[in-house]
């Protein structure tokens, strides 16, 4: 539409604003002095930009890896360091987890910034409470060994048997924490030939211990246990140290802990030994 108004000084003003007041909401005027006339058309009003916000890129957060300083020196059972790892540490381990005492043990030892290996025997993950109190333990970041379905004798088995003793713990821990042993321990740690090349083969890494006391009736109470446990003559650079889940190990574990550091040990992080590749 074009509209042709006389160029007066009080009628300009005036025309501007009939003008300004009949464009509709969607229409921009736009005024063009032409000789003596003004020319105002109406176009289309521009939408205004919209800024696109770029959403942001999922940040992902890799969990650090925990350097290999460690390998399992199998003529003794000690941990040896690998370059310049600290020689001066040793293993805490506990079996027959999680029986009564081991989510206790492991919320100790996480209170003591202490690492430690669990050895799971299948009987005690059969129930749901007893697979949420493997996860939990796991979750508190400690390392979680095969130590067999029924704590049996592997000498005394069939191979058969010595095969559902070691797979059926692997399959329950993987479905449990989703992801299998790196670690196996024999009860007794009584292992036959059979029993080695499975582990082998599920690429666990075979580890028996240096000393252990918590099973003797004069070790049965907590003062005496960590007493030994921490001025035995068997305690040396890279001993690996084997308790149970029991009441009073629980019970001892501070006087242990704070007995080994005292006497100059590092606790060594199992996840800082060689496992199979």
């Amino acid at each position: 539409m074009v509209i042709k108004l006389k160029l007066t000084t009080w009628l300009l003003p005036a025309a501007i604003l009939l003008l300004l007041s009949g464009c509709s909401e969607e229409e921009t005027e736009v005024e063009k002095e032409v000789g003596d006339r003004i020319e105002v058309t109406q176009q289309p009003e521009l939408e205004e930009e919209t800024e696109e916000v770029e959403s942001a890129e999922e940040v992902v957060v890799e969990e650090p890896v925990t350097e290999i300083q460690y390998e399992i020196n199998e003529a003794n059972w000690t941990i040896k360091p690998i370059g310049d790892a600290n020689p001066k540490a040793v293993l805490l381990t506990i079996d027959d987890a999680p029986d009564k005492y081991a989510l206790e043990m492991a919320k100790v030892l996480k209170e003591l910034d202490a690492p430690a290996i669990f050895f799971v025997n299948g009987h005690f993950i059969d129930s749901e409470e007893e697979k949420a109190n493997l996860k939990e333990i796991f979750d508190l970041g400690f390392e979680i060994g095969n130590h067999t379905q029924t704590h049996a004798n592997l000498k005394n088995s069939s191979e058969e048997q010595q095969q559902e003793e070691i797979l059926n713990v692997n399959e329950t821990v993987e479905s449990v924490i989703g992801e299998k042993p790196k670690f196996f321990r024999a009860p007794f740690g009584v292992n036959t030939d059979f029993s080695k090349s499975l582990v082998e083969q599920e690429g666990m890494v075979l580890m028996n211990w240096t000393y252990g006391y918590d099973w003797e009736k004069q070790y049965m109470e907590a003062t005496s246990l960590a007493d030994i446990m921490v001025n035995t003559e068997y305690l040396v650079d890279g001993a690996n140290l084997l308790m149970h889940d029991r009441e009073w190990t629980l019970a001892a574990l501070p006087q242990i802990v704070e007995g080994l550091r005292a006497k100059g040990y590092e606790l060594i992080d199992p996840h800082a030994i060689k496992v199979k590749e």
